[in-house]
């Protein structure tokens, strides 16, 4: 796996930001290969996650994790997970790794929505950050390095593709403010927020781990997913 010019652009803008660590960053490949590491239940891993209020939303910036969507081999990151979640997918002719239509089982509100590419259809399906990047910021990533804010934005782990405006509606809420209206979904959401925060080390709020706890109760052997 590569990341190719959104990673580049990403340093640049970011240098500001992340001077001290930056040259190094810029020897070493990142990657946001999502690898099977997990084998917990959801709730030992959240258990385990530290517990501190919310930081502060200063001096935050979507581009200081990522300017734009990074590759995965020839896909940038939106179509990869375009193909990854949506089924009966058709393909632009003209263009290299360009998801054209398919039919999304959308995890949030559990109804069917058919994609097609355009200016005035796109948004009818958007790449959610699971753990928003904001929030992300909030609970740990603002002192991270520039690599692992950039693997936040782009790690397929913390990537679904979702109806547009109930991800909208979601904004940068954590658990304690916003679940899918689809609750057969809540044991997998909140699940693959465990997995991102664990993964990257960023901490949950005392209410954020309520939530988390009341929903991960009702599945106590739900797995970490690894993707």
């Amino acid at each position: 796996m590569r990341l190719l010019t959104a990673s580049s652009r990403f340093f640049i803008s970011s240098a500001t930001a992340s001077a001290v660590v930056l040259g190094a960053i810029l020897l070493a490949p990142v990657s946001v290969e999502a690898k099977p590491i997990y084998s917990a239940t959801s709730i030992s891993a959240l258990a385990k996650l530290k517990v501190r209020p919310l930081g502060s939303q200063s001096g935050y910036d979507r581009d200081y994790f990522s300017d734009g969507w990074g590759d995965i081999g020839s896909c940038d990151l939106r179509n990869y997970i375009l193909n990854r979640d949506l089924t009966n997918i058709t393909w632009r002719a003209d263009a290299n790794c360009l998801v054209a239509t398919g039919t999304l089982k959308d995890p949030y509100t559990g109804k069917v929505i058919k994609f097609v590419r355009g200016v005035k259809t796109s948004m009818a399906v958007q790449i959610d950050h699971v753990v928003a990047l904001s929030n992300a910021w909030k609970t740990g990533a603002a002192s991270a390095s520039a690599t692992t804010r950039y693997n936040i934005a782009n790690d397929p782990l913390n990537l679904l593709a979702v109806d547009g405006p109930t991800n909208g509606s979601k904004s940068d809420s954590d658990a304690s403010q916003w679940l899918p209206p689809n609750r057969a979904y809540h044991c997998a959401y909140v699940s693959r927020q465990v997995a991102v925060k664990v993964k990257y080390k960023l901490w949950v709020t005392t209410a954020e781990k309520t939530a988390m706890t009341k929903v991960l109760r009702t599945c106590p052997t739900f797995k970490l997913p690894v993707g």
